[in-house]
């Protein structure tokens, strides 16, 4: 249809999937029963978008960022608005609940439902038009604010509100919570930013409302004398009962009815969550970006001395007012999280972070330091000032890290939401702090830190309830009752940002008392009479211990693994259960994870996506056949196994290793794909084919090239690397280096040794005027890396076992191991001693595995190579990024005077196996179109192109014509010969 946007590339995207349970399937408690497949029929036969009703698709969607689970009876992807009003009209007439979801990251609930689900993040994620002398946008409600703050950039304007899951969560997301951020500070709520919103109720009345061109002549008209009456009736309760606080958020807005405030409907239905009306389009108010930002960070004895002084520092107007105290601080240094930013904070156990904006860098500077010198002189505080955007970002991490940092404490239990962000005046924050504080003692808990908003009131936290026993639960319940009573007590809110949704929805009589709560029952019959929007949230709540995702009968499969898994008390079921739900991997941009969701936009295909799957596949509910279920099978077919996860997961999230360990199993005494043959083998394969180099290259680049590609299970499109004519290794001349500093193993790596010796020849040169004497393994080795990839664990494990046995002198001696591809050397530091957990020799060659950069960092850091002048575009490999860093590489390239542009590209797209395998040709594309090919071509001719992988090489050599990516190694020794 006309302005339908492309399909995605590689991604199935089909009209209708069931799941073969006949025609009935149950909906929530099992009280309410459903048609499945002539629903899904007609919304298939009149909605363009795509309906997914098949288990996988309904175990992607069963939970958000929260507590809870609700598996949805299917998912409706909308191509437009106008399918969305479609879908709705087949769920009306069907009688069946909907829930429009934005970036899937509530953390109270709100996201997870039983009836059909909206997902509009595919295709809805339009900026329709912008006004820039208004500065206004309308925009659709799929589009991430990051994306739509890229866009609106070229007219120096931004959307005002900017949560910590700023890079996934999206605009209509947004409407529906009522986010804030931490730069609410200056621009409010999301509630202050929009204008007006085109609405639909599950009626079937669609209409635009607020602002001067809405609510006229249209069929809102009579809905819209029913809510102002409703306002009217209740203008004196709502008066009374709203707390005047910058940051409440819980409960609907009946407060935007009263003639005070404008008696604005789009206002009205900011923050309601999905419960009243379905939002198709916004226009919302943009700002423009500030010139000038500095950051002052202020360090207090403690987190309480630090909220105390926060009316001090609201004098003097800051753009936003963070605080956060010592406890998330270790978390973050225990888990190398932001550690940059860590060793910036001024002394002390509590801090407040607040930025200042100006016309220009003077006049923000000026304004933080003055807060300084009056903090330091009333208060004693410690300070730092900082106006370098590097740095600030830095900072800004270490606070959006929080919620990561905090989940999965090393010396504790997993912490949850459910009491993670009410808000009370500012001015009493710090004796609010000190009770929680106490309540906390009182029934046995500790927090795993205190941080947030502190400039609003607003307080994060995560607490370790226990939510898998009847005792923990009664114990959570009794808990959260007493925590409404306290932030009631201080005239607060029990949501200052993240809303209500089942969490706290049946706690709003404590905060708004049964009148009011009433009047939010009356809206809801007004806008939803039959319940069928989002329902149990915030009005007529579900229980908030019930429908949870653990729960007390909560007894997953814990199937026999190959990985050990030893930092999820080796249970498969603790790391598949370990995503909670944030969303990280659902950004555009920055970083590695996650390259197929960037390619897709396929919830399925992201890291979050396809750990739901795990999840459901071990609880066994929906996805009922364990290992061998094809629904998993497929979410992670389309998954690079490029590790970014596992460090760009604000909880380590591990998807290569689960995606490893789950086709092991699904292809036991099964037939593989091809794939896994050619690919997976490709060390035997290029041992012999490079003994006949000539003849292989003859079958494998000539006329045949198409036949054994097929028979290989590759993608035609692709051109199969050429074998090197000698090998590495047996053209090795031996240890001849002085040895002044040593003796060092150098690792011949199927890839280098076999189809790129120059590499390891360079690596010689670059050994031995260092000092080191070079020796390496007598016999042929591996690191099982391409059996690890296709999931061949048993042969991986024989393979390492037996290299293990041919190192065992050099590791006994403590001899450093130099590897020069990353993916090995990722195998050796993290795969090795988690498939072989216990075996003294893995953990050896774990600590003793060195990238050559490493090695001259550690071992020689006094020794500088020649210089050698030049610019270079450095593409990290997503191995190395995720496990090993780079760091050392980009300064030992800069201190001989090259001047590099490390790339977040992300991954190259090859990865390995996975860009070769039939299937994968088209995603492979996207994910090096995405950043790093544009970023080559537009560079200048005699600029270094970098890459250590041999994936990233090839990649860029086949998609790249002309282009010379080379090793580090290379360039090092190219400086040393130019000097002799």
């Amino acid at each position: 249809m006309p302005g339908v946007p492309p399909k995605q590339p590689g991604i199935r995207a089909p009209t209708h999937r069931t799941d073969g349970e006949g025609a009935l399937m149950a909906a929530g408690s099992g009280r309410e029963k459903f048609p499945m497949d002539a629903l899904a029929q007609e919304l298939t036969r009149r909605c363009a978008g795509e309906v997914r009703f098949d288990p996988g698709s309904r175990a992607t969607y069963s939970t958000d960022a929260s507590n809870y689970r609700a598996v949805p009876l299917g998912v409706v992807v909308p191509h437009t608005p106008d399918d969305a009003v479609a879908a709705i009209a087949v769920c009306r007439e069907h009688d069946v609940p909907v829930l429009s979801r934005g970036g899937g990251t509530s953390l109270a609930g709100q996201c997870c439902n039983n009836g059909v689900v909206l997902d509009w993040t595919k295709y809805c994620h339009r900026l329709i038009a912008v006004d820039p002398q208004a500065r206004s946008a309308i925009v659709e409600p799929g589009i991430a604010l990051d994306d739509l703050n890229r866009q609106l950039a070229q007219y120096d304007l931004m959307v005002g509100p900017k949560p910590a899951t700023h890079v996934s969560c999206t605009i209509g997301g947004m409407i529906g919570n009522n986010s804030c951020g931490s730069t609410a500070q200056a621009y409010g709520k999301i509630v202050d930013s929009v204008l007006r919103m085109e609405v639909l109720t599950y009626d079937g009345v669609r209409a635009w409302v607020g602002g001067p061109k809405a609510d006229c002549d249209n069929e809102f008209a009579e809905l819209r004398e029913r809510l102002l009456t409703l306002g009217d009736r209740y203008a004196d309760d709502i008066r009374a009962a709203y707390p005047d606080i910058p940051r409440r958020v819980s409960g609907y807005n009946l407060d935007s009815l009263l003639p005070e405030r404008g008696c604005d409907l789009a206002k009205l239905l900011v923050g309601s969550e999905s419960t009243l009306v379905t939002v198709l389009r916004a226009e919302i108010q943009l700002v423009p970006r500030p010139a000038a930002i500095a950051m002052a960070v202020l360090g207090f004895p403690d987190v309480y001395a630090a909220a105390d002084a926060v009316p001090l520092v609201l004098e003097h107007r800051p753009a936003a007012l963070e605080g956060l105290d010592h406890r998330l601080v270790e978390l973050e240094h225990s888990r190398h999280l932001a550690e940059k930013a860590i060793q910036q904070l001024p002394a002390g156990k509590g801090w407040l972070m607040a930025q200042f904006d100006g016309a220009d860098q003077k006049e923000a500077d000026a304004k933080a330091n003055a807060m300084i010198d009056e903090l330091r002189e009333r208060t004693g505080a410690e300070a730092t000032m900082l106006d370098d955007p590097r740095r600030e970002a830095e900072i800004w991490a270490a606070r959006e890290a929080g919620l990561g940092a905090t989940a999965f404490p090393q010396d504790g239990p997993e912490t949850h939401e459910g009491w993670e962000d009410a808000a009370v005046p500012p001015e009493r924050l710090g004796d609010y702090l000190r009770d929680f504080e106490r309540l906390l003692k009182q029934f046995g808990y500790e927090s795993s830190s205190l941080y947030g908003h502190f400039g609003h009131g607003c307080v994060h936290t995560r607490i370790p309830f226990d939510l898998r026993t009847s005792t923990g639960i009664a114990r959570y319940r009794e808990f959260v009752t007493a925590a409404a009573h306290l932030v009631a007590g201080y005239g607060g809110s029990l949501s200052g940002e993240h809303g209500d949704g089942q969490s706290r929805g049946e706690l709003l009589p404590i905060m708004f008392g049964d009148t009011v709560v009433g009047a939010f029952r009356e809206l809801k019959r007004i806008l939803d009479p039959r319940n069928r929007m989002n329902p149990g949230k915030i009005v007529d709540a579900y229980p908030l211990d019930s429908r949870l995702r653990q729960g007390s009968d909560y007894r997953p499969w814990e199937p026999v693994t190959h990985f050990a898994f030893p930092d999820n008390s080796h249970r498969f079921s603790e790391a598949a259960g370990r995503c909670v739900g944030i969303g990280k991997c659902r950004g555009a941009s920055g970083g590695v994870m996650c390259p197929s969701y960037r390619a897709t936009r396929e919830e399925e295909h992201s890291t979050r996506g396809r750990a739901r799957l795990l999840f459901e596949m071990l609880n066994g509910e929906v996805i009922t056949d364990g290992w061998r279920s094809t629904e998993v099978r497929d979410a992670l077919d389309l998954c690079l196994s490029c590790k970014g996860c596992r460090s760009d997961c604000p909880v380590d999230v591990d998807m290569a290793t689960y995606k490893a360990e789950f086709l092991s199993h699904h292809y036991r005494h099964r037939p593989r794909p091809l794939a896994h043959y050619s690919m997976g083998w490709i060390p035997l394969w290029a041992r012999l084919a490079t003994g006949m180099a000539p003849v292989a290259n003859a079958l494998a680049q000539g006329p045949t090239r198409r036949l054994l590609a097929r028979a290989g299970g590759i993608d035609p499109r692709r051109q199969l690397p050429r074998f090197a004519n000698r090998r590495f290794t047996r053209t090795f001349d031996g240890p001849t280096g002085s040895g002044a500093r040593g003796k060092v193993l150098l690792w011949p790596d199927t890839f280098t040794n076999n189809f790129e010796p120059g590499i390891a020849d360079a690596a010689v040169t670059v050994l031995r005027a260092a000092g080191f004497d070079i020796e390496i393994p007598a016999r042929t080795v591996c690191c099982g890396l391409t059996w690890i990839s296709t999931g061949q664990l048993p042969t991986a494990k024989r393979v390492l076992r037996r290299t293990l046995r041919q190192l065992a002198p050099q590791l006994r001696a403590g001899t450093p191991v130099v590897v020069l591809e990353p993916s090995c050397a990722a195998v050796f530091r993290a795969d090795l001693p988690e498939l072989l957990h216990g075996d003294e020799d893995a953990h050896r060659l774990a600590g003793q595995t060195h990238t050559l950069a490493e090695l001259l960092a550690e071992r020689a850091p006094e020794w500088k190579p020649p210089s050698r002048a030049g610019s270079a575009l450095l593409q990290p490999h997503c191995h190395q990024h995720a496990i090993l860093h780079h760091q050392h590489e980009q300064d030992l390239l800069s201190g001989i005077g090259v001047d590099v542009d490390v790339l977040d590209a992300g991954c190259c797209g090859l990865a390995g196996n996975f860009g070769f395998e039939r299937g994968h040709y088209d995603v492979s594309v996207a994910c090096a179109e995405d950043k790093l090919l544009p970023a080559i071509r537009a560079a200048d001719p005699e600029t270094m192109v970098l890459a250590d992988g041999f994936s990233c090489r090839t990649q860029i050599r086949q998609l790249t014509p002309g282009a010379r990516p080379r090793h580090t190694a290379e360039v090092l020794a190219d400086a040393i010969g130019g000097a002799s």
